[in-house]
């Protein structure tokens, strides 16, 4: 154990017992998953932790049950691990896990029914109709407006992502984007800056503003562009960080978030947030947002998986 660590690292460390990490699965973000595994693996060992790297294949089986761990460190994207799949499992075996619950993580997941909760409790998010093969896309620019952007409401890493500004790109958009998932979501472009907020045990870390000389902040720029621009400081006032912040942790709140987590909004050219979508368990690869905000406030990647590791202690998932 490093004598550099706190002593409520310290404690965290102690107390964690044998650490399973859980990446990989069978998902479309498979391959950001085991990066951001490892880095989970190498940071926490380095911290003291007994950890141990688990290739999760999304069965409950012998395999997985004979696994000899006190608790789970998730870092599964996508489908089967960021929908609250695993935590069901993980629940049903009575081990403590990272990250939100089953509620949570199936909320933030479901992007159409991430944004009627918030819409629900009164917070901003862009207008938005779902389609299927049958939509009509011309309608759907009258009322709506351009430009537009289409997802798969429960893909992440902006898999099968197209901003579209007429109706025979809308139609192929929603082609792609039904073959991710058979819910799709058309979305009201946002038309300012890119930002998003990470959130560390209840606290919201520096906000970071998004540039890419791309369409927009799609996979490539995500995760191996070059050209992409992070800036943290963000360049808002103190008073509009704050406000977004709040928003943040509003929004994170709504959905039943715990631990941590990332929240994604637009600012429109009024000065005004709008909520995007709420990811359960970020990147934690050396392309991550989570791991760069925890830099700006002091945090090295290991005191973050160790914060990530301990709010795990402190909090109490459904069963």
């Amino acid at each position: 154990m490093s004598a550099a660590l706190s002593a409520n690292q310290r404690h965290v460390v102690r107390a964690a017992g044998r650490v399973g990490v859980l990446m990989g699965g069978d998902s479309a973000e498979r391959e950001i998953s085991l990066r951001s595994g490892a880095a989970v693996t190498a940071a926490l060992r380095e911290g003291g932790i007994d950890a141990v790297a688990l290739d999760w294949n999304g069965r409950l089986d012998a395999d997985f049950l004979a696994h000899d761990v006190d608790r789970y460190f998730i870092a599964l994207h996508g489908r089967g691990g960021e929908d609250g799949q695993v935590q069901a499992v993980l629940d049903l075996l009575g081990r403590p896990y990272t990250g939100s619950g089953v509620l949570g993580c199936a909320l933030a997941m479901d992007k159409s029914r991430a944004k009627l909760a918030w819409l629900g409790a009164g917070l901003p998010t862009p207008d938005f109709e779902l389609a299927d093969e049958h939509a009509d896309a011309e309608a759907l620019i009258r009322r709506l407006g351009a430009p537009l952007f289409v997802k798969p409401a429960r893909e992440g890493s902006s898999i099968g992502v197209s901003k579209v500004d007429n109706g025979e790109a809308l139609r192929a958009a929603i082609a792609l984007a039904r073959r991710h998932d058979d819910t799709v979501i058309v979305e009201r472009g946002i038309s300012g800056s890119e930002y998003t907020l990470s959130i560390v045990d209840g606290v919201a870390l520096p906000v970071i503003k998004l540039e890419t000389p791309r369409e927009f902040y799609d996979y490539q720029a995500k995760y191996h562009a070059d050209d992409t621009r992070y800036l943290c400081p963000c360049g808002l006032s103190s008073s509009d960080e704050q406000a977004a912040a709040e928003l943040g942790l509003r929004a994170f709140e709504v959905l039943g978030g715990r631990g941590w987590g990332r929240v994604d909004f637009m600012r429109d050219a009024a000065g005004r947030n709008w909520l995007i979508e709420l990811n359960t368990v970020p990147g934690m690869t050396d392309h991550s947002l989570v791991p760069m905000a925890a830099q700006q406030a002091g945090m090295s990647f290991v005191d973050l998986v160790l914060a990530i590791l301990g709010a795990s202690m402190r909090e109490v998932h459904g069963r």
